[in-house]
């Protein structure tokens, strides 16, 4: 095993363990990397690599597949079993049929190099592992954070308690008329919508706007109603994969998208990806998440993640991408609509233009929400969720027009005991 040598200290990215047994194809590999300052720690011996892997988490495992001693594939399936998060990267000669079942089968790579590799290749193919790693970290992050308010509702909702049982018999009626894969599928998405707005507010109530659309828009086309339940699924979906981005990123992103940092702005770009991801966790909803990652792509090809263009983007993300820059737009509806028809052929498609100004006379829409801190509250503002304190007791209700009385009662509240949910007003 070489010397675990470390990169300088500042701002190095999540540590990678590279395994060859050929010393001067490692170097090479440790420099690449530690050029573009990963923390690296290299070892020629894979039993040692699965050592390493028992003592510490690596985003990314890069190894050879022609070693002595153990082959890169059975390591790999090895590191699968001990760090499932960790990305999985196979450097190989010749990549034949057996190699990429076996590597479904065993270790699930997630990319092969091939030699020679280019090095801006290989730089990519792990920039992109470590991207996953971090999505799949940020994910279990929420599945946690998701679990503890689960519980806390469970001690809270003793008030909402007639409420629930209410909604119960609705719901076992519900079950009674439909399949059980039909209910499934409807919980699944609220309970998403759910947990969007009360990750941010605003997200679930632009999901429940374009739902609105969409439905409008499923009618004038006279989709299938498959074609229908997708769309309609995606609209309530499509931002899912922001859950998990910091709230202040967001609230950029929505306000102005060239005040994010590099960093910042691929988070976000990302969040189509993450959103197909958490997509694929439902039952049937493979065609959702294909659509959900196409929807910030542009006919002109300059949008993300796969720079898809024309008719190559799907047709309902398409339609799904008109939508959502209607609802999302903070100018009047004729400015939004007069700059949706100036961005056909460019961002949008032309026939989803279209199609869009069909439908807008028959929709009406859930008032526009917006999240809101509490210094910023005026005078005229109305409260679109009340508010309550941190022992679930309501301050204030849904509906309230803010007048300067309740703004200071409001602030006065805060100082003694801090409000800490979000605040949302409509627009």
């Amino acid at each position: 095993m070489n010397p675990t040598e470390t990169a300088p200290a500042a701002h190095l990215k999540p540590p990678i363990l590279v395994v060859d047994d050929e010393e001067i194809v490692l170097a090479a590999i440790r420099e690449t990397l530690r050029h573009e300052q990963y923390d690296v720690h290299s070892v020629t011996n894979p039993l040692v690599a699965l050592e390493e892997l028992k003592q510490r988490e690596f985003s990314a495992i890069v190894s050879d597949q022609r070693m002595p001693g153990l082959m890169g594939l059975d390591l790999l399936a090895q590191a699968r079993r001990i760090q499932p998060n960790a990305t999985r990267i196979l450097i190989t000669a010749v990549v034949s049929l057996d190699t990429v079942v076996d590597a479904i089968n065993k270790g699930e790579i997630f990319r092969f190099i091939v030699k020679p590799w280019l090095r801006e290749e290989f730089l990519a193919t792990v920039r992109n592992g470590v991207q996953r790693y971090e999505l799949i970290c940020q994910n279990n992050s929420l599945q946690k954070a998701t679990h503890a308010m689960n519980e806390q509702l469970v001690v809270l909702n003793h008030l909402l308690q007639e409420k629930v049982e209410i909604v119960a018999q609705q719901n076992q009626r519900l079950e009674e008329v439909n399949v059980a894969l039909d209910a499934n599928l409807v919980r699944s998405l609220e309970l998403c919508v759910h947990t969007m707005q009360t990750f941010y507010p605003s997200l679930g109530n632009q999901a429940r706007r374009v739902f609105q659309l969409c439905r409008a828009i499923s009618k004038v086309l006279q989709l299938s109603s498959e074609e229908t339940r997708i769309l309609e699924s995606c609209a309530l979906l499509h931002d899912i994969g922001l859950v998990g981005v910091p709230r202040q990123i967001i609230r950029r992103w929505q306000e102005n998208p060239a005040n994010l940092e590099p960093a910042e702005k691929i988070l976000i770009e990302q969040h189509s990806v993450l959103g197909q991801e958490l997509a694929a966790f439902g039952s049937n909803l493979d065609k959702v998440g294909e659509i959900i990652r196409s929807h910030h792509e542009r006919v002109d090809g300059t949008g993300y993640p796969d720079r898809l263009a024309g008719e190559n983007i799907p047709w309902l993300a398409r339609l799904l991408s008109v939508a959502i820059a209607y609802v999302s737009s903070t100018q009047s509806e004729a400015e939004t609509v007069e700059r949706i028809k100036l961005a056909a052929g460019s961002e949008f498609d032309p026939d989803a233009v279209r199609t869009l100004l069909r439908a807008l006379p028959a929709t009406i829409l859930p008032r526009r929400e917006r999240a809101i801190n509490l210094g910023d509250l005026r005078p005229g503002m109305v409260l679109a969720h009340g508010i309550y304190t941190s022992n679930g007791l309501l301050l204030m209700p849904e509906g309230q027009s803010l007048n300067s009385i309740y703004i200071e009662k409001l602030l006065n509240h805060n100082r003694v005991q801090p409000i800490n949910q979000s605040l949302t007003v409509y627009c």
